[in-house]
């Protein structure tokens, strides 16, 4: 008995050993623990513009912010109950969408009937604030054309009507001219060369004039001052004026200011000296806004 639990010992031993001798292919499947997982993070960081609310600071006025946000201001004043002249105050929070009680736009104006201006105006004229409309001009009537004016040449019986000459071409604008556009008469705002024409798609989009420090920056159209500061990121020393319910202008980057807040402008008038403050060299950063959306400025300003 005993010998025979020896062999089987013996057996079973060698068994083992040629299992072990053996190797063997060993599949290990990924669980759901072992991947690592992506976490949103948990502040979601977002445009200034596309935020909900914004805090009012020292210095801002209704229209700086309103500027800042691409919004018209008197959307803003119309979402947050602030009426004329749009009064604010620090530490005050400003809804910048609508909300509520106050879904709904301002509604639309009704269109205007505006007589047409010539295009190009003597320098000395000024915007019209707000604009007026003129009665239209009655057009003539058959038989008034049929009576020769006095003073008209009235052709002769068998004689062929002698036609009158084309009137000679315009003169070209002397440099200060003005163009008339949507009611109002736009200047050039300072001497300089455009250096960066107008994208739309720009953080800061406007044309920039270059030039030399301390160069005259002027206003392009008659209005009053809106804003007179420096707190706007990007822009420097700015000035933004008001010509009328739907158009802004805003002048950037200057050296100093010449106007404050409330001041009525004429068009040409030095309001600044042009500078480098919020950019890499002496220019002028200039925009037009309707009705809160930046346009072109050359679509404004006269041909040079």
């Amino acid at each position: 008995m005993k010998g025979h639990l020896q062999a089987f010992g013996l057996a079973a031993a060698a068994c083992l050993l040629a299992a072990c001798g053996t190797p063997r292919s060993v599949v290990v499947q990924p669980t759901s623990r072992s991947a690592p997982s992506y976490r949103a993070p948990s502040r979601v960081i977002t445009h200034p513009g596309a935020s909900g609310t914004y805090r009012v600071e020292k210095g801002d006025t209704l229209y700086s912010i309103a500027f800042r946000h691409g919004k018209d201001f008197r959307d803003v004043a119309q979402w947050n109950g602030i009426s004329a002249p749009y009064t604010i105050w620090p530490g005050q929070v400003l809804l910048m969408h609508p909300s509520g009680a106050s879904s709904k736009s301002r509604p639309a104006e009704p269109a205007r009937s505006v007589a047409r201006a010539p295009e190009r105006t003597s320098s000395a004229s000024r915007a019209e604030v707000p604009t007026v409309a003129r009665a239209p001009v009655a057009p003539a009537t058959a038989h008034s054309a049929s009576v020769p004016a006095a003073g008209d040449a009235v052709p002769v019986a068998g004689e062929a009507a002698v036609q009158s000459p084309a009137p000679p071409p315009a003169p070209a604008l002397p440099p200060g001219g003005s163009r008339r556009v949507s009611g109002i008469a736009w200047r050039w705002p300072a001497d300089g060369t455009v250096i960066k024409g107008f994208q739309s798609g720009d953080a800061i989009p406007g044309i920039e004039i270059g030039g030399r420090a301390g160069s005259p920056v002027r206003a392009a159209a008659d209005g009053v001052v809106v804003y007179s500061g420096n707190g706007l990121v990007g822009y420097g020393e700015l000035i933004i004026v008001k010509h009328n319910d739907d158009f802004l202008s805003a002048y950037g980057h200057n050296r100093k200011r010449l106007v404050k807040e409330g001041q009525r402008v004429s068009a040409g008038q030095v309001i600044a000296e042009m500078g480098s403050t919020g950019a890499s060299q002496d220019e002028l950063q200039f925009q037009i806004r309707r009705n809160g959306n930046p346009v072109n400025p050359m679509d404004f300003l006269p041909a040079r």
